[in-house]
Formats: C-alpha cells, sequence, structure tokens
C-alpha cells in the first residue's frame, strides 16, 4: 500500500516561477474604456457578451483539451483586437484560468498601443529568441500575461512560421503553463501571415464588422480557414443591437 500523499497541483492563485518574474501591468482604466476595452472594470453591460463568449469557449477548449486560439477577421478595422482584448480580461475574471494574450499582428501591431503600454518589448526579439518572457510580457493580477508588441516587422510571414518562433511559443507554454492562449494575429486578405501561422493554434476565431464586412468575405475565409483548422466561431462586432431591449 502507497502511504505517500498525492501531489496537489499549484493553486491558480498563487503566482510562481515565471509569472513572479512577469512585470506587473498597471493599466489606465479611463484609455482602456476610450478604446472600448469594457471587461476591466465590467462597468458597461455589454460585458455580459464577452462573458458568454469566454463561457462557450472554455467549454470548446476544455471539450477537446484545446489550449490555443487565433483571433483574426477578413480585413482591417473589424475590430479584432478590441475583441482579443475584451476576451482576455473577460477570462481573468475566471480565477481557476491562466491566459496568455500575444500580439502577433506584427505588421501593425495594436494591442501596446491600445492599453497605452510605454515600455512594449519586441515580439520579433522574442520569437527569435533574442528576448525572455521577462523582457516580453506583462502579468496583470495573477493569471492573464500579455505581450505587446512595440514596432512592426519586416518579414511578419517568415518569422511567423519558422523553427525558432515555434520553439519560443513551446517555450513560453511550458514555462507559464496557460489554460488559454490567444494570438491576435493580422487580417486574413492583407498578408499570409495567418495562413503561415495557423500549425500553431488548435482553432481560430473570426471576427466579422456589422456593414463593413462582406458576406463573401466572410465565406473566402472562414473555408479557408477550415481547411487548416478548427474554426470556434464567427463573431459579428459593431453591431447596434442591444440587449437591453429584453431587459438584461
Amino acid at each position: 500500500m502507497d502511504d505517500r500523499v498525492p501531489e496537489m497541483p499549484e493553486p491558480l492563485g498563487i503566482v510562481r516561477g515565471a509569472w513572479e518574474g512577469l512585470s506587473p501591468l498597471i493599466v489606465d482604466h479611463d484609455v482602456a474604456a476610450n478604446n472600448r476595452v469594457i471587461t476591466l472594470n465590467r462597468s458597461s453591460s455589454a460585458h455580459a457578451a464577452f462573458d458568454m463568449m469566454r463561457t462557450k469557449l472554455l467549454r470548446i477548449l476544455r471539450q477537446n483539451n484545446w489550449t490555443s486560439v487565433a483571433i483574426t477577421s477578413p480585413t482591417p478595422a473589424c475590430g479584432k483586437t478590441c475583441i482579443g482584448l475584451n476576451l482576455a480580461f473577460s477570462l481573468a475574471n475566471q480565477k481557476d484560468c491562466r491566459t496568455v494574450l500575444i500580439d502577433l499582428d506584427l505588421r501593425r501591431p495594436q494591442i501596446g498601443k491600445t492599453l497605452s503600454i510605454k515600455n512594449s518589448g519586441s515580439i520579433e526579439s522574442f520569437l527569435k529568441g533574442g528576448a525572455g518572457l521577462r523582457e516580453t510580457f506583462f502579468r496583470y493580477g495573477d493569471n492573464l500575461a500579455i505581450g505587446p508588441n512595440r514596432h512592426p516587422v519586416q518579414f511578419s510571414a517568415e518569422l511567423l512560421q519558422s523553427a525558432a518562433a515555434a520553439q519560443a511559443l513551446e517555450e513560453m507554454r511550458q514555462e507559464l503553463k496557460p489554460t488559454v492562449i490567444l494570438y491576435d494575429l493580422p487580417p486574413m486578405l492583407s498578408t499570409d501571415d495567418v495562413l503561415a501561422f495557423l500549425p500553431n493554434v488548435d482553432g481560430v476565431i473570426l471576427v466579422a464588422a456589422s456593414e463593413q464586412s462582406t458576406v463573401s468575405e466572410v465565406d473566402i475565409c472562414e473555408q479557408s480557414l477550415r481547411e487548416k483548422t478548427n474554426v470556434l466561431g464567427v463573431v459579428l462586432n459593431k453591431s447596434a443591437y442591444s440587449q437591453e431591449q429584453y431587459g438584461y
């Protein structure tokens, strides 16, 4: 008979190891609110839509033992970065979940700008193995790490499908042990970056903009994505629909 006490998993509320070494992220809530990041303090009733998305996403990931999710859009200005940030902060409210959000829209990085992060690191250097977690990621609370990017990358598709990038991301996964990894990728119809990176993800969320994205654009992107990975859903952003008319 084995009298040894089985090891208990490390509590997610206790930040240890690699998480302790990440610089704390101090968010200006007014700047975030002006950029429509509303799940930080959930003062707007619109946060409910992101909480619903969070719950659906977690259910799909857990059912399939998946971790990594790409977020993209057909064209620019659909609001994919805003969706990614709101989803990340909504996930952070789930205390038993560790989340990592990385800005891989390398040609036009927006996460650092949206959160007004002054000292963003270089995702290019991180993916090439020249910078570690401490130089690249910030920690918000105990269970959300964000990797912003301070400058555009010229040959981004080649970098995203390089062996060095795959190794850097795997090392990040091993050290931070996230429950969910969100990758903010470029628009699909603008570059080949998304197709280059899809082998690294379990699934993808496609963000379309109401009265901007066409049905044809969404169909083309969805069909192309389904050939390479799992389409977790299509999010309609910038919609005038409101749940308040039903009293919620």
